[in-house]
C-alpha cells in the first residue's frame, strides 16, 4: 500500500462515522481508531438565577469546511524550506494533488496534498508544531 493510499484511507476513514478500522494485506497491516465525544446536556439550575443587566450578544463562531488532518505524528512545516513562501494562503485555490504542508517523521518530509479541487480557508496549525495524529491541519472547502 503506498504513503498516497494510507493518507486516502485515513481522510475518508476520518470522515466517516466509523471508530475503529482494520486492514490486512499479506505483510502489511493498519489499525485506525479515534474517539466520539459526546456533548452533555446542559442541566436546568434549580434557582431562579437574579436579572443581571444585559450583556453584548457574543458572536457565534461557525467553522465551515472539511479538514485535512496529520496522517501520523510529526513535526508540521507550511514551507519547504526555512524563510521560504508556504504551500498554501488562506483562500488560495489548489488543485487535487498539490502540496498543502509537510509532516516530518523520522526524519522523513511527508507531503500533505489536497484530496480534491478547494479553496484553503485556514492553516490551523503553526510552522513547526509538533502534530498529533488527526489533528487538524488546515480546513477548506470544495470549490
Amino acid at each position: 500500500m503506498t504513503n498516497q493510499e494510507i493518507y486516502e484511507l485515513m481522510a475518508r476513514f476520518d470522515q466517516s462515522g466509523l471508530t475503529t478500522l482494520k486492514v490486512t494485506r499479506k505483510d502489511f497491516s493498519l489499525e485506525l481508531g479515534k474517539t466520539v465525544t459526546v456533548a452533555a446536556a446542559a442541566v436546568a439550575p434549580v434557582a431562579a438565577p437574579v436579572a443581571a443587566p444585559a450583556a453584548a450578544p457574543v458572536a457565534e463562531v461557525v467553522e465551515e469546511g472539511t479538514c485535512i488532518t496529520a496522517p501520523l505524528v510529526g513535526t508540521f512545516y507550511a514551507a519547504p524550506a526555512p524563510g521560504a513562501d508556504p504551500y498554501v494562503k488562506p483562500g488560495q485555490k489548489v488543485s487535487q494533488g498539490d502540496v498543502l504542508c509537510l509532516v516530518e517523521a523520522m526524519k522523513t518530509m511527508n507531503e500533505i496534498k489536497a484530496p480534491c479541487d478547494c479553496v484553503v480557508e485556514e492553516v490551523l496549525a503553526q510552522d513547526g508544531d509538533l502534530v498529533s495524529f488527526g489533528q487538524n491541519l488546515i480546513r477548506y472547502r470544495e470549490g
